[in-house]
């Protein structure tokens, strides 16, 4: 989810490192014609909003499963601006989170304050920097964050109509604080010399009263796909992605796991 730098420095709880990236195995995608799913990014740029590689890969995953996609994002500020390539935030600059999603969408974005749950199926969240920080506080106040109310509307709004719901990589935390008792996963719950840079997250996921299921993101001998992790009860698809320190096709392809899980939830033909 993370990428290098002093952008998530210790000044971001419950950030501790810099650094993360994503374990996996091989994808798989079902079918789903006529489905419609929401996207809901967060910015564009891993530091100060969506994670790049992740929304692109939910958007393949979808495209192959025969989904409609629409895309949105909160017109509001964004927490701060990162100069991607110093990883250092830039002052006196200031950007709007929808306008900086479009470029993500290909201008192809809707204000979120519009996304209405009886339109869609099912709703996605990438993860990114910008999940922690526009979509919520959680980079700054861990266990204690607030969660925009377009956010913590869609997110009720969804589970309240038996939709499904997918998060990865940080997005996870936005289920944790708002959907009281969900299962979730954003890996493993230690660093293990550094392989999951930010594990104190499962941490604070149970301090806000959800369940952290421990997953990896490598190829299983039974399974032969990413491991994540599905609450059948609530309908929420998770997976670690960038959590972890991995390759990109890896990440990829755990994506490609979560979003065949919240299409099969779907199960619309």
């Amino acid at each position: 989810m993370f990428a290098a730098r002093s952008v998530a420095s210790k000044s971001y709880l419950p950030f501790t490192r810099a650094q993360a990236l994503g374990v996996g195995s091989l994808h798989g995608s079902a079918s789903c014609p006529g489905a419609k799913v929401a996207v809901v990014l967060s910015g564009c740029g891993v530091y100060d909003g969506t994670e790049i590689h992740e929304a692109s890969a939910i958007l393949v995953h979808l495209s192959r499963g025969g989904a409609e996609v629409q895309m949105y994002a909160p017109n509001i500020s964004q927490m701060h601006v990162i100069d991607h390539g110093k990883g250092q935030p830039v002052e006196k600059e200031s950007r709007n989170v929808l306008s900086e999603s479009a470029r993500i969408a290909r201008g192809n974005i809707t204000d979120l304050a519009q996304l209405n749950a009886s339109n869609h199926d099912g709703v996605i969240f990438p993860g990114g920097f910008g999940a922690a920080k526009n979509l919520s506080t959680f980079a700054v106040d861990g266990k204690d964050c607030k969660v925009n109310a377009d956010v913590e509307r869609v997110l009720k709004d969804f589970h309240k109509a038996g939709k499904p719901i997918g998060l990865c990589c940080i997005s996870p935390v936005l289920a944790a604080r708002v959907l009281p008792g969900v299962e979730v996963t954003v890996g493993h719950e230690t660093e293990e010399g550094g392989r999951w840079p930010y594990a104190s997250t499962a941490q604070a996921i149970t301090a806000l009263g959800a369940t952290h299921c421990v997953k990896d993101v490598t190829i299983s001998s039974l399974r032969l796909s990413h491991e994540v992790h599905v609450d059948q009860k609530n309908k929420v698809v998770t997976s670690p992605a960038f959590m972890c320190e991995t390759k990109l096709h890896l990440v990829f392809d755990g994506i490609g796991a979560m979003v065949t899980d919240v299409l099969k939830l779907i199960g619309k033909k």
